[in-house]
């Protein structure tokens, strides 16, 4: 079993859930393929940074996304991003030794998701994307952020026993 990043729930709208995360360090990749920013990120973990040393793998892999509000069509503009392991202080990472690889603090903040399972292929993510977007509309909830997606499983892992997420920085009125 992996560790997966912290979070508190602080409400339910239907299927949407309402969470509340601690700051968490993360290592990114932008601008570049999946496959690729995946591949940096896992050469990462593995040892390949300044001091050598293994990072175990965390959950989730999250993947920012540009989805058009007019077109559910996902850009080429993404940003991968492994969720460093808890016990990690942003001094304690080591250095990356590829620049494409960025240690950085997502700070504290409120996220509302919506779960599904199987593949995260476009359509998925993309009718998900809408259905949370329109729960929160209906709701009042004021969206801060652009959506994101978080896988919880290796590819390997057939769809139909996949988790995934869609998430979106929110505001809420206390």
């Amino acid at each position: 079993m992996v560790e997966t990043a912290p979070y508190e729930e602080s409400g339910r709208i239907g299927d949407v859930e309402l969470r509340k995360y601690p700051a968490l360090r993360v290592a990114s990749v932008r601008g570049v393929p999946e496959n690729e920013a995946f591949g940096f990120l896992f050469r990462y973990i593995s040892g390949r940074n300044r001091t050598k040393k293994k990072i175990a793998m965390t959950a989730p892999v999250i993947t920012s996304e540009t989805i058009a509000m007019t077109a559910p069509v996902i850009s080429d503009d993404t940003t991968m991003s492994f969720v460093m392991p808890g016990a990690y202080s942003l001094d304690d990472l080591p250095e990356p030794v590829d620049t494409e690889v960025q240690i950085r603090e997502i700070p504290p903040r409120d996220v509302a998701i919506i779960r599904f399972r199987g593949t995260a292929d476009e359509a998925s993510v993309a009718g998900m994307t809408r259905r949370l977007e329109e729960t929160l509309r209906e709701n009042n909830i004021a969206v801060t952020g652009t959506p994101f997606l978080m896988r919880y499983n290796p590819p390997f892992i057939p769809g139909m026993f996949r988790r995934n997420e869609i998430g979106v920085e929110i505001r809420r009125e206390e």
